[in-house]
């Protein structure tokens, strides 16, 4: 018996009791891929990414096997500005705000398309499991300045440390060339994991983001953890 085959259908049945409880109406998800976020027939979702379908295929020619969310919308996932304020009862943003440079930025943008009492359900991988075991967390003051100043600021430190604590310890690199290994990371934009918390971490530095939300559901889910947040 395949021993994964259990794990995986908890890990789908958690996202799917989820996304029955929060998931109603009319929403979008952002960059989902082969692997849309399950919601109840009632729901009605529209999905968008930085690249259209066909292109999508292109740079993931890994998944050439997989049947993908059929892209409508293309824009940005940070800032959603294609998206009109207050048109969408949930945006779903899975596996998305670890890879984006300012989380306080992303947060309020997809929270200002949702309707009062919408919700915004995150999906993030622990970094205790998988890519992110050899980092700590992203301190709060960390994440603060980002908003703040720009990400700018902090793009090369979290180049370095992908390079070090990810690439390195996977055999992507030799440690003689992790700093050539980031600055090309850099100079590419490569999508990487900028931030990385646990449940607990990340749900302790929300009220210090100034959102206007309340933390709806708070669920560890094998690999990832899920985080709904409900507008005010």
């Amino acid at each position: 018996m395949n021993v994964l085959r259990p794990r995986l259908w908890a890990y789908q049945r958690n996202r799917r009791r989820i996304g029955a409880r929060f998931l109603s109406g009319e929403g979008i998800e952002i960059g989902a891929l082969h692997r849309p976020f399950p919601v109840p027939r009632s729901a009605r979702v529209r999905y968008l990414d930085r690249f259209s379908t066909s292109q999508l295929r292109e740079e993931y020619p890994e998944l050439a096997d997989e049947p993908f969310a059929e892209v409508e919308l293309i824009g940005d996932a940070e800032t959603l500005a294609e998206i009109p304020a207050g048109s969408q009862d949930f945006v779903v943003a899975s596996h998305v705000l670890e890879h984006t440079e300012d989380p306080i930025g992303t947060l309020q943008n997809h929270l200002r398309v949702v309707r009062r009492g919408g919700v915004v359900l995150l999906a993030l991988p622990d970094r205790r499991l998988g890519l992110d075991a050899h980092r700590g967390p992203t301190p709060l003051e960390h994440v603060l300045a980002d908003h703040a100043d720009g990400p700018e600021r902090s793009r090369a430190q979290h180049y370095r440390e992908w390079a070090e604590l990810v690439d390195l310890p996977l055999g992507h690199v030799e440690a003689p060339d992790v700093e050539a290994h980031a600055a090309l990371l850099e100079r590419r934009g490569y999508s990487i994991h900028f931030h990385c918390w646990t449940l607990g971490e990340l749900v302790a530095q929300l009220p210090a983001f100034g959102l206007p939300a309340e933390v709806a559901e708070g669920r560890l889910n094998h690999h990832e953890f899920l985080v709904v947040l409900r507008k005010a």
